[in-house]
This record gives structure tokens, sequence and C-alpha cells, in this order.
């Protein structure tokens, strides 16, 4: 079927639509605080449903569905351990966050270690960061091709101009109300999707239960002793919650959005309704895949790749219109994760970096240079994803592997610094680079699913660091910098 210039004009009209609305507010933009906190002033719903939005990509759309597609619903255990590590951190991290003025998590690292160890995991952050989300840009891709017929380089073009056309004018405040309106309008045309789907189907709903059932397609958890399966209940309880407060807690990308909570207590509460919101959008887009396969009743191979099913059911086979709004929704998760990418790394190159060096700098310099940081990032992951080009296969599964490879030495570290007097810098330095390398053998070397990266990287470095704080601090006893630093947290 293909689309038409109905479905071109919804996707034209959001597209300019999303950009003037992030315009806005280019001109709230007076001071570093603006740009990367907001002011501290942005209520917990709206970061609750930025979270939502930032961990959101149009891996999670396009990828979900073919997922499910090939196997069932056992992914929603990683989603479990989610709200699981959603909870710790409320309890471990946040209280520290919100003593003192921070801008980026590894001020905090500074603050109970010293300057050494927080260029180190400021450093491991936009390297994975990066990383990561040039397969999540490359992803979008896939989309804007098979939808627009544009070549991949030129749709991967397109969205990060638009992206960085906002963000670098408005800021965090842009990112977050922006991301408000189109976390309403993905979820809103799935939904459409959804319903479309079910009168596709002859006998809707309880056809696609039955067949999906009789299948296993339905199948939620699973208890198996398995070790190496990803999606068993004890992957993804424990690898989820190690993956989730790791992500969540350590990773500038979100931790920036909890700072710009008015309080500790609507920190809390954002990020923890954003859990829950979570669970219930991967389910959503994982039962999308269940009806496909329901519709279709094809293996995926069919379509060259299970990523591409969703994209070209929505492109051939559903009406004019909502076509058009589908894929209008894609491209909104694609820029809300991207524009909170470009963000964060432009907050941690400023902060952890540059002004750590050139404290001086007035507010209008600072300004300046952290748009041209925000550029410099846009250039980059743009880069990043033509190279991920006809190299990723199922690309959700690959995004969140290579994050995991580094935070469970990022996690370990901050482990340290917030449970222990005796971590000294030096220990958590050498206990971080054995769990990041420990991590990167699990990646390269094994078929170790990714889910035990973090926990197993977590458990390496908080051992190695604690156990080579206690060698090198006077035969165990905590020299004065590190003591007093973990009081004044």
């Amino acid at each position: 079927m293909g689309l038409n210039h109905l479905d071109l004009a919804i996707i034209a009209l959001y597209l300019a639509g999303i950009t003037l609305f992030g315009l806005r507010f280019r001109k709230k933009q007076r001071s570093l605080r603006d740009y990367f906190l907001a002011d501290r002033n942005i209520p917990w719903w709206a970061i609750a449903l930025s979270i939502v939005a930032a961990e959101t990509s149009t891996l999670t759309i396009i990828s979900m569905p073919g997922l499910a597609y090939d196997s069932n619903l056992t992914f929603l255990q990683v989603a479990m351990g989610y709200v699981v590590g959603r909870i710790i951190i409320s309890v471990v991290l946040l209280p520290h966050y919100f003593r003192g003025d921070l801008y980026t998590a590894y001020q905090l690292i500074e603050r109970r270690f010293g300057t050494r160890l927080r260029t180190l995991t400021a450093s491991l952050f936009l390297l994975t960061r990066a990383a990561a989300e040039g397969v999540r840009v490359y992803a979008v891709s896939i989309v804007v091709s098979i939808a627009l017929g544009t070549g991949e380089v030129s749709s991967i073009a397109i969205i990060t101009l638009l992206t960085l056309i906002y963000t670098f004018e408005g800021g965090l405040a842009a990112v977050i109300w922006t991301d408000v309106v189109q976390t309403a309008i993905y979820i809103g045309g799935t939904l459409v999707g959804v319903f479309t789907i079910l009168h596709l189907v002859p006998g809707g709903w309880p056809a696609i239960h039955a067949a999906a059932a009789s299948a296993g397609k339905l199948r939620v958890f699973d208890f198996a002793p398995n070790f190496w399966l990803p999606y068993t209940f004890w992957a993804g309880l424990i690898g989820g919650a190690f993956f989730n407060t790791a992500s969540h807690g350590t990773d500038q990308l979100i931790v920036q959005r909890l700072l710009a909570a008015r309080n500790q207590r609507q920190s809390v509460t954002a990020l923890i309704s954003s859990g829950v919101a979570i669970f219930f959008q991967f389910a959503l887009f994982l039962i999308v895949g269940v009806m496909l396969w329901a519709y279709y009743g094809l293996p995926s191979a069919s379509f060259g790749k299970a990523d591409y099913i969703y994209p070209k059911f929505i492109v051939t086979r559903l009406p004019h219109g909502i076509s058009g709004l589908l894929i209008a929704a894609i491209l909104a998760a694609a820029m809300s994760n991207l524009s909170a990418a470009l963000n964060s790394l432009s907050s941690s190159s400023m902060m952890d970096f540059y002004l750590r060096r050139h404290p001086q700098t007035d507010d209008r310099t600072q300004l300046r240079l952290s748009r041209i940081s925000t550029f410099f990032w846009a250039l980059l992951l743009f880069s990043l994803a033509v190279l991920s080009l006809h190299k990723v296969a199922r690309v959700i599964e690959v995004g969140l592997t290579i994050a995991s490879v580094a935070y469970g030495a990022l996690l370990g570290v901050f482990l340290l610094g917030v449970l222990t007097r005796r971590a000294s810098e030096r220990g958590s330095m050498v206990g971080m680079l054995f769990g990041f390398g420990v991590e990167l053998y699990l990646w390269l070397g094994t078929k170790v699913p990714w889910t035990w990266y973090v926990p197993i990287g977590t458990l390496v470095t908080f051992v190695i660091g604690y156990g080579a704080s206690l060698l090198t601090n006077n035969l165990g006893t905590p020299d004065s910098r590190n003591s007093s630093a973990n009081v004044s947290l």
C-alpha cells in the first residue's frame, strides 16, 4: 500500500510542530542551571514521562514487537527487575544526589573519592553512551527509509538535525517538555495500532489469544535454572534490577532528569512512577508483536529481520492516516531519546571536564560552549549511526548489551562510595578497571547473556576495589581524604 500524501503530511506536521515547540524554551536559558537542569523547577509527573521517553527509543518500539514475534513475553521479567532497581536507587543513591548543588552524577564521585576517579567514570559514561546511542540512532533509519523511501544515511541526518535544533537552543527544559508531548504521541499511536490490528485479524482478540496461548507466546515467567538463558525469572529480576540501578542511578542520561526535580521527594515519586509506566509500556509493545505473529503467521526471516516486521506492517497494511500517525509516533520516541542523549553528553562534557579546568568562565561563554558541545555530540552520534548500518542484528538487544558492558563497573564504584568508608580512590579505580575488563570479556569472549553482565561486573568491581583499597590504604586504614569525604556524603 505504502504511504500517501495524507500520511506524509501528518509526519511533516509532527516534525515541524515538535521542533517549533522545543524552540519556545530558548529564551529561558540564561545559565548552566537553566540549560542543564531546567532551573530545578520541573514537576514530578513531567520528569516521570521524560524518564519513560528517555529510555524508550526506536529500538523499543520496533524491536520489542520483533522480539515477541520470535519468542514470547518473558522480557517482562526484566521490566520487573527495573522496578526493583528504582526502589534501590531511591533508598541508596538519591539521598546523596540531593546533598549539595550537583549537575552530574560524577560530581558525587569526586566528592567521595577525588578528581581522577570522577574523570574515569565520566569518560566511561561518554564512551559507552555514545556507542549505545549510535545504535539507537541507526534504528531510526530502519523506520524512515521504509516509510519515506529515503536512503538510510539521509534518514539519520534528517532526524538528527531536527532534534539538534531544539536541544541546542532549549536545553533540558525543551528536552523534558517535548518528551511529555512525544510520550503521549507514541503511546497514543501504538494504541491506535493495537485496535487496528484487532480489526484486521479474523476473530479479533479471542482468536489471537487462543493461537498465541497454544503456541506459548503469552508466557511471562520462566523459572528454568538455566544460567545461559537471557530471559528467565532469575536473570530478569536480578539482572534487570542491577541494570536499572546502574542505568538510572549512575548514568547522566537519567540522573540529570532526577536532579531537575524540585526536591528529593518529587524525584523519588518521578522515578518509581516511571518504573510502573515502563512495565506496562513494554507489555504493550510485546503484545503488538504477538498480535503481528497471529496476523502474519510467517517466520521473521520472511521480512529480512525481525525489526522490520512492525514498520513494514505500518506502511503496507494500515489505512492511510493511521500509517502516518504511527510513523510519527515512532519518530517521537526516536527524537526524545536522542535529545536526552545530546543534553546529557553535553552536560557531562562541560561539567566533568571543561569547567573543572576553567572554573572562571562567565555564564554567557558557558552557555555558548555548552551549545557547541551539543552540536559536536550530534555529529559524533550521526557518524556512529552510519557506521552501524548493516552491522546490527536485533537492535534492542545490541543497544542493551553495549550499555551493560560499562554499567557494572560504574555501579560498583558508586556502591563503594556510598556503602563503605574504607574504599579509596586508587583502590576503586583498580576495581573499576577490573570490572570493566571482565564485562568486555563476557561480551566478546563468552556466551553469557547480557542480563548477567551488570551483576557480575558490579560484584567484581566492588570486591576488587574494596580489597585493593585495604591493601593500599595503610594496611586497611582509610586515609583522611576519603574518610572525611565519606562523612560529607
